[in-house]
């Protein structure tokens, strides 16, 4: 059915298209309020939706870890010997990890230097994930770097890279997503490189799933802490739904924010009704007094706002999800994020509410047309 033939069969849109037409620019300006409300609704739900993906992939890694380091009312400057060796008898089921930490300057053959943070690692296979290589259980020589710093300098496996003037053969490039260090990139070496640290900068557990490493962090924080003093600063990464539940009030809270600009368009939409009315006073009269019942004059009114609201809201939701590829190119690096549902659902939200808003933004104006008596509006 053409979009002619639609509006022959339906008068109430026909009229209600034609009488759109007659002021186009102010009919253009309050259906701009309308795109101007859905672009804002559904570009904050989108860009929400993308960091939600992103800290979601990002802490799914870590959620079944507990990072311990040394209390603020620890007598010494990191985990001790007798303290791992603590966790590892109370903990039998969860892999204990203790590192070290440094920095260094890694060189290429050029002269090009990068600055990366150094871990001492035993067991590297519990906390990284390679492209490259096999991360072993026991790391006694060699050494992991970090892709991006590898890609930058143009190492590759078998290279030799210097620490502490030692060198280390590159037996694997680690995942960026699960490198621990900071900076951006990170030499993993066996913790015989830093051997002249005494204690552990940070302890790593690794436990089966999240309510696993709650119960550890929780077994470990009341042996070695009291309300009074902190021995052991004990953090656990499994509360990840928690994070979830931070991202959904923030959506909603973004959401209500871009709801206030439909409300400024309904507003404009409530204006353009009210004007078109009363312009057209006479010919409602017209239209009364030859016969037009009170319900297919309201239910002209009503079509033209919500036609309004329609046309707004596709073009809306065209600009939208425009923006969503962008927006989820820029945050998670996949563009087709912005198609799932969890992003889209916000396109359909932002078209929902346009058209519920425009529509009821008409039913006041509709009711004072379809109300007013023949005489009067004649004589108007």
């Amino acid at each position: 059915m053409s979009v002619v033939d639609f509006l022959w069969r339906f008068p109430s849109v026909q009229m209600a298209w034609r009488n759109l037409g007659r002021n186009k620019l102010r009919t253009v300006l309050a259906a701009l309020g309308i795109i101007i409300g859905v672009v804002s609704i559904c570009s904050l739900g989108m860009a929400t939706a993308a960091i939600q993906q992103q800290a979601t992939s990002q802490l799914g890694s870590i959620g079944n870890e507990v990072s311990i380091t040394s209390g603020q009312d620890s007598d010494t400057d990191g985990v001790t010997d007798d303290q791992v060796d603590t966790m590892r008898n109370l903990v039998t089921d969860a892999e204990v990890v203790p590192q070290k930490t440094n920095s260094t300057s890694v060189s290429s053959r050029n002269g090009q230097e990068v600055r990366v943070s150094v871990t001492g690692v035993t067991n590297a296979a519990a906390l990284y994930n390679l492209t490259s290589g096999e991360a072993p259980s026991r790391l006694l020589s060699g050494a992991l770097l970090s892709n991006s710093t590898a890609t930058t300098l143009g190492i590759e496996e078998g290279d030799p890279v210097e620490y502490d003037g030692q060198l280390y053969r590159v037996q694997g490039l680690i995942e960026e997503e699960n490198a621990f260090g900071f900076g951006g990139g990170e030499l993993v070496l066996p913790e015989s490189a830093l051997s002249e640290q005494n204690h552990y900068d940070t302890v790593t557990i690794v436990a089966a799933d999240s309510s696993t490493a709650t119960e550890i962090g929780g077994e470990l924080d009341q042996y070695f802490n009291t309300e009074d003093e902190e021995q052991l600063s004990i953090n656990t990464f499994g509360n990840a739904g928690q994070v979830g539940g931070f991202l959904e009030t923030l959506s909603l809270a973004l959401l209500a924010i871009g709801g206030i600009s439909l409300v400024v368009a309904s507003v404009a939409i409530l204006n353009v009704m009210l004007m078109s009315t009363v312009e057209r006073r006479g010919e409602i009269g017209v239209l009364r007094a030859v016969g037009i019942r009170r319900s297919e004059v309201l239910r002209m009114i009503l079509t033209e706002a919500a036609l309004m609201g329609t046309l707004g809201g596709l073009i809306g939701v065209l600009l939208s999800l425009a923006a969503g590829l962008v927006i989820f190119q820029m945050i998670t690096g996949d563009p087709l994020g912005a198609l799932q549902w969890s992003g889209a659902q916000y396109l359909v939200y932002g078209f929902g509410f346009a058209v519920v808003a425009s529509i009821l933004s008409g039913v006041y104006p509709a009711w004072k047309a379809a109300n007013d008596r023949p005489v009067d509006a004649l004589r108007g």
